[in-house]
Parts: C-alpha cells; structure tokens; sequence
C-alpha cells in the first residue's frame, strides 16, 4: 500500500513472487501503450480475429461471428474491463511475449513477466516458471510500484497513461477491491486461478490516491463463489485502507456473509 499524497507505504511480503493470473494484462496493457508510443503499432490499426484464435475462460470476443474485424484499441479495452482472454492473445501476437518482459525490465521491475498466451502453455517462453506460476508472475511491491508510474504518467507518456488508466478504472470485476468501498472510481485490475486471487490498482479517495496491491496464492478455498476467502480478504483490506485515510467518508455496511 502507498499514500501518494504523503508517501506512507506498508509492505507484507511485498517482494515475495506471487502468480498473477489476469493482473498480468496489466504489463501488456503498458506494452502495448508503449509500442503505439514508438510508432510501431497504431491504435486504429485493424486485426482479424479467426475461429481458431479463440479460447476459454474470460471475455466476449471469442462469441462474436468469425472472422471478426477490430482495432487494436477497441483489443485493449476488451483484455482491461472484461479480463478478454482472447484479445490478450490477438494483442501478444502483435506484441511478443518477450517485449512485455523486456518493458518490465526497463520500468525497473525484473520480475514481472507474462510467460505464454493466455490458455496456450506450449507458447511459453519460460516453461519452468509456467509451470510454477501458471501465466505470469510479479510480487506486489512491483506491481503497486507499476501503478504508481502509470498514475504519474511516466509508465509510457502521459497521454498513454492516461489511457490505459481510464481503461483499468472501467473494470467490471466488482467482487475484491471495490466491493466494499464507497463511490469512488478506482482504476485496477484483478486475476482469478483456482489457488490465487489478486487486485491491484489505485483508489481515488477524497484525501489522496492510494496504491493498493493484495495478492494471495496456495489458497485453500479454491471455489469461485463471490464470497471465496480470498474475495472477502481483499475486500477487507481495501475497505480498512479506504477508512483509515478517509475516517469522515460514511463507509457502506458490512453484509452478513452466510458461511
């Protein structure tokens, strides 16, 4: 956690890797920005998504009628707000698996790497952090620290940035970190695999932005349920992170979860 008006920051494990599920799309999504930054993808630029590119899990646009025509962008917001498995993937081929790592790396986040195309392991470029991980692996020291470049606007420009933070903040997932918060908009981005669950982002409080990153691995309760364990944790956390520096913002009332 950071306060990004006073600089306060608390750190469990923050350097500890975790896998990261869909929080991944998160350095592909800052990939992509700084590829349209150094021209060498447009987004207007158009693709073709055919039957054989779609996948499971995640997403609308393995639905639509094959073949599909969109833009790059129109990819983007699909892989951020619905977690689209298959526009993540048109996006890698665009992309390449190694740049995200290689941007990773010049960000200053050495661990931060996406290793296959979502639902395709033979694509992987590091098969024993594959099989460790699963898609990708971060710690939550980098990834809050990811959040913060991308709200300062040094992650890739500041106009990209800005962009990929109005996609992050139109993210659908409601079920761990805003789940318990009051109005306010927050730009993150969440992953869900049966033994981890994770929601990184910023929460735009009334008296400062806050960078938050939970992420939990080998957990036991491994169901989908909205009420999971890890669902509730992180929903926890970020509402007592949320009031600590808000303690004037009525908070909503806690639920009473039947277990």
């Amino acid at each position: 956690m950071r306060n990004l008006a006073n600089g306060e920051s608390l750190s469990m494990r923050g350097d500890e890797t975790f896998p990261t599920a869909s929080l991944i799309k998160v350095p592909v999504l800052v990939t992509l920005m700084d590829e349209v930054n150094r021209g060498r993808i447009g987004l207007r630029e158009k693709t073709t998504m055919v039957s054989r590119d779609a996948v499971g899990g995640t997403g609308v646009i393995r639905l639509f009628s094959a073949p599909a025509e969109v833009t790059v962008e129109d990819l983007a917001w699909l892989m951020t707000v619905l977690s689209d498995n298959t526009a993540t993937n048109l996006l890698l081929d665009k992309l390449d698996i190694a740049t995200v790592g290689a941007k990773m790396e010049a960000l200053g986040l050495p661990h931060s790497k996406i290793h296959s195309k979502t639902f395709r392991r033979p694509t992987s470029i590091a098969p024993d952090s594959s099989a460790k991980y699963g898609l990708g692996v971060t710690t939550p020291n980098e990834t809050t620290q990811l959040f913060v470049l991308l709200h300062e606007g040094r992650a890739v420009s500041p106009a990209l940035d800005s962009l990929a933070m109005r996609m992050l903040a139109a993210n659908q997932d409601g079920n761990m970190m805003v789940r318990w918060l009051p109005n306010a908009r927050v730009a993150h981005k969440t992953g869900s695999v049966d033994r981890a669950r994770t929601d990184c982002g910023i929460m735009y409080s009334p008296t400062a932005p806050i960078a938050l990153c939970v992420m939990t691995k080998e957990n036991e309760d491994t169901s989908y349920r909205v009420d999971s364990e890890a669902h509730l944790t992180i929903a926890r956390i970020a509402r007592e992170v949320f009031r600590h520096y808000n303690p004037a913002v009525e908070m909503p009332a806690l639920p009473v979860i039947n277990r």
